[in-house]
């Protein structure tokens, strides 16, 4: 099994055909070998309102190690045989379990210029990265819901935390002894409250829990002894990984690797010609709406999460 590089992504990943990948996660293959899987954002289109955010597949990349990276086009599947072509696929969480990868992804019927739709959390399975089977949708007792992420707790049990558009934005958790059943799902309630933010990660580090979100100022950090609950905020990281005429650009929506007992790859995507929050005001300019992935490295010293790229 070959281990990422805590260099990886210095080139940034860039999506060849569309120009726009984001919401990274990281998956090693069956190989070892390394999968990025993203939501291919529609840049490189003159699209109005935030059409070019809809409509999206998942692009996938591959690479030995993290140093570099090969486009390896999209996903296959992921729709129900009766739906609308195309449909809008987000930000897929996927983890691997007794050796069986589990994806939970953020799906919407059509392609829609605005932010309204029924948006659902869909529950897919597979062996190898790429062919995968739908297990079907989790009923979280909303119309908009997005942005999952999976983690096994201290208390032995499989914890789901996403984000409730209904709920004013705020993560929420939900909990289950059975992750590969979408039924088995039960709202625990509100993890993280506060201002409103997006694409939560559950990782362990240093001996700790941790979360990040996104508040699209920067990554918020919160940790927990067990990941269960009592979740302190801790500040912000990536606030200024990148500039644009002296203006900061921020990390957006990220994944968590870890490297080693003490150090974690955080791959994240910014838009490095654009240092705007709401996507609905982005500039219709491919130069502006593009994005790109890139990391940092996670270490923890005195109880503080740190990263190397602020």
């Amino acid at each position: 099994m070959t281990a990422l590089r805590p260099d990886a992504f210095s080139t940034p990943y860039e999506d060849p055909l569309l120009d726009g990948p984001t919401d990274p996660v990281l998956a090693q293959a069956p190989d070892g070998s390394w999968r990025l899987f993203y939501t291919q954002r529609r840049a490189a289109l003159d699209l109005p309102g935030v059409e070019w955010v809809h409509g999206t597949r998942i692009g996938v990349a591959e690479s030995a190690d993290g140093a570099s990276w090969r486009y390896a086009g999209t996903v296959d599947g992921l729709d129900p045989a009766d739906a609308p072509d195309p449909s809008t696929q987000w930000a897929p969480d996927i983890v691997r379990i007794d050796g069986r990868y589990l994806m939970t992804l953020s799906w919407i019927e059509g392609v829609r210029s605005d932010w309204t739709g029924r948006a659902a959390l869909v529950q897919f399975a597979s062996d190898d990265l790429v062919s995968w089977q739908r297990l079907g949708a989790i009923d979280l007792g909303s119309d908009r819901v997005i942005d999952a992420a999976i983690a096994r707790c201290g208390d032995g049990r499989w914890r789901l935390w996403y984000k409730d558009e209904e709920q004013d934005s705020t993560t929420w958790a939900a909990v289950s002894d059975d992750p590969f059943d979408p039924e088995s799902w039960r709202v625990e309630g509100l993890a993280i409250g506060g201002r409103p933010h997006e694409g939560p990660k559950v990782f362990v580090l240093g001996g700790r829990y941790w979360m990040i979100t996104d508040e699209w100022r920067g990554l918020a950090v919160h940790s927990s002894p067990d990941g269960v609950g009592g979740w302190e905020r801790q500040g912000l990281i990536l606030t200024v990984p990148e500039r644009l005429d002296g203006r900061p650009i921020v990390g957006r929506h990220a994944d968590v690797v870890g490297l080693d007992a003490e150090s974690a790859l955080i791959v994240y995507f910014t838009h490095p010609g654009w240092d705007g929050a709401e996507l609905a005001d982005a500039p219709a300019d491919r130069a502006r709406r593009r994005s790109h992935v890139r990391a940092a490295v996670l270490s923890v010293d005195g109880g503080v999460l740190r990263c190397d790229a602020d």
